[in-house]
């Protein structure tokens, strides 16, 4: 039961880890990005489109020619979604960084505005999809995508529990972890990550420095964007099988917000932040029995979010802190 029980509260955080590592890119400079919801729901749906897209273009009965067909289509079948959900979130990155940072609009009202236009425009051309596929069921199903997108290692089975529980899970979870650990040493080991840092502290200072505040925002919060999206596209293609119904993707946008605060501003907290979040909703299925006790499992993530957030705020060490500049918008004549 507790191999089991870990297993399965790794594919539940994955979606939170590529959210929360997209939001404290696009926080390092200084944006508070509360539209990472709306972005993820987007970013879900366009993976949606670009393997509907796929599968209805008969590209996958090239395989029973086999041979090369059998490593090209696999790949395409991955590689579609995978660039239309990153292409749709950056596209929603580019709207919040235009009003943001170019027209200097307020940021909590952006992204709520974001959050809100794109649970909308997921939820039409899901609809539209669903309409599309003339079915009953208020989903749409993509299984033969969503297979090449579950695969896992061949050999995990002959490994026991060390295979199941670290072994046995979708491409997409190892990728999670791979950004998570790139973003830190970016942000801590390089010039860029320093750049950016000090953008997001002081964005006057930075600019006095030489360092193009304009682009690094730009290039931020688009690049957090897209990882968080990407958040939207495991969800459906992996955790969902492919499966897509409006409405479905629940609160973990949201979760994904309150992940950063968890994790400390820090991508490689926010792994195990992430996996400890998944363990908290995991418990939620196996409270069944509990009748309306259940509900109260529901508010364990935030409930530990804000014992971290007051355990923080007690001790106000400066590198347990979001960055000074956070939500604040940059004005140079004011320098």
């Amino acid at each position: 039961m507790i191999v089991s029980f870990i297993s399965s509260s790794i594919p539940l955080g994955v979606p939170l880890l590529f959210g929360s590592t997209g939001e404290i890119i696009t926080e390092k400079s200084g944006h508070l990005n509360l539209g990472i919801p709306g972005i993820m729901y987007v970013g879900g749906i366009s993976g949606v489109i670009g393997s509907f897209l796929f599968e209805n273009s008969g590209a996958l009965s090239l395989m029973e020619k086999g041979g090369f067909f059998n490593v090209l289509i696999p790949f395409l079948a991955i590689m579609i979604p995978f660039l239309s959900a990153i292409c749709g979130a950056i596209l929603m990155g580019l709207i919040y960084s235009f009003m943001t940072v170019t027209l200097r609009a307020n940021q909590n009202v952006t992204g709520l505005a974001l959050t809100t236009f794109g649970i909308g425009i997921g939820n039409f051309f899901g609809g539209s999809l669903i309409k599309l596929t003339n079915t009953d069921m208020p989903s749409i199903a993509l299984t033969r995508t969503s297979n090449f997108f579950r695969a896992s290692l061949p050999f995990a089975d002959d490994l026991g529990w060390f295979g199941e529980v670290f072994l046995s899970h979708d491409f997409l979870t190892y990728v999670a972890i791979a950004i998570a650990l790139l973003a830190e040493y970016v942000l801590n080991r390089t010039r860029i990550g320093l750049n950016l840092r000090a953008v997001g502290e002081n964005p006057a200072t930075a600019d006095a420095a030489g360092i193009n505040v304009t682009k690094y925002k730009y290039v931020a919060t688009c690049i957090g964007s897209a990882v968080a999206g990407l958040g939207g596209l495991q969800y459906v293609m992996a955790y969902a099988n492919g499966v897509w119904s409006n409405d479905a993707f629940g609160d973990r946008g949201w979760m994904a917000i309150a992940l950063v605060i968890f994790a400390l501003w820090k991508p490689t907290m926010a792994i195990f932040g992430s996996f400890f979040f998944g363990a908290l909703c995991n418990v939620t299925f196996y409270a069944e029995g509990l009748g309306t006790t259940k509900q109260l499992f529901y508010m364990l993530p935030y409930v530990a979010t804000l014992l971290v957030l007051i355990i923080t705020s007690m001790r106000k060490k400066r590198e347990h802190q979001p960055p000074e500049g956070l939500g604040l918008p940059y004005f140079r004549e004011e320098r």
